[in-house]
């Protein structure tokens, strides 16, 4: 579970350059979106990874 909480960390740590992104206009902030958003999709194919691999395994 603790990739679980990974997940939301970074998530949650987005929230507030996604307001300064989409509701300010903040040029830099989307520039951070856009980063978290790239680390998520590949912490998420991490993930796929990790449970297929067990899924086979077992």
């Amino acid at each position: 579970m603790s990739r679980f909480d990974e997940i939301k960390d970074l998530v949650m740590g987005l929230e507030g350059d996604f307001d300064k992104f989409y509701n300010k206009g903040n040029q830099a902030a989307g520039t951070r979106v856009r980063k978290g958003m790239q680390d998520l999709k590949n912490m998420a194919q991490d993930i796929r990874k990790e449970v297929q691999d067990k899924k086979n395994a077992g």
